[in-house]
């Protein structure tokens, strides 16, 4: 990579973050030495680029707090990659998050201009991912999922363990989620015993979540 491609390529890369990163993590990052770094974060601050440097654990160079981002600039090839990965995440993985998803994707299409909004449009539909499509889950269990997870709240859900079986009640804080091909998994805190719990996305028959101070309960 050239300099001044990498140079405006670091500065994207420290854009896309407000934390601390180190210089080591971007010497592994673009494929050059320390002192490379160094010397182009110096080139970035000649630049009027106001970069910080942290100490202690989390810190590493960051830009300025009080810094106001200029517009996101996508190009149509940038944004047909996060298109065609965002359509593969709807339709083959995670599922919880459609809404999200669908959101982010419109945001980026209009980041981009007409010509580039053009060109994504044939980029896109040249490409093709195939995948194992996930299990089929109801809107408004993705949706509660979603809600649960993103906001820290916890979560009462009929579930069947066993196809056909009727289900059960439980009330549960998702710790994290688990997509294994079509399986979507949610390791779970079962708020009434405090146990570990697994739970098959698509054997969640029905959801609700409740109200936010129940999130803290047995963290």
């Amino acid at each position: 990579m050239r300099k001044k491609s990498r140079l405006f390529a670091l500065a994207e890369a420290l854009r896309g973050r407000r934390t601390g990163v180190t210089a080591q993590q971007l010497a592994d990052r673009f494929g050059v030495t320390i002192r490379t770094i160094y010397r182009d974060l110096g080139a970035l601050q000649d630049a009027g680029l106001p970069l910080r440097a942290d100490r202690g654990r989390g810190g590493g160079y960051a830009l300025d707090k009080t810094y106001q981002l200029p517009p996101i600039n996508l190009t149509a090839r940038e944004g047909a990659l996060l298109v065609a990965l965002g359509k593969m995440a709807l339709e083959h993985r995670l599922l919880p998050f459609s809404t999200s998803i669908e959101s982010a994707l419109d945001k980026v299409r209009g980041a981009l201009s007409t010509s580039a909004q053009r060109e994504l449009l044939r980029l896109v539909d040249q490409l093709q991912i195939v995948g194992v499509p996930a299990l089929p889950v109801t809107p408004a269990v993705r949706a509660a999922v979603e809600t649960a997870w993103f906001e820290d709240r916890a979560l009462r859900i009929h579930y069947r363990k066993v196809a056909y079986d009727p289900p059960g009640l439980r009330t549960v804080r998702i710790r994290n989620l688990v997509f294994d091909r079509a399986v979507t998994l949610l390791n779970c805190i079962d708020l009434d015993s405090g146990e570990e719990r697994q739970f098959r996305l698509e054997r969640i028959v029905q959801a609700e979540v409740l109200a936010p101070e129940l999130a803290q309960v047995r963290r």
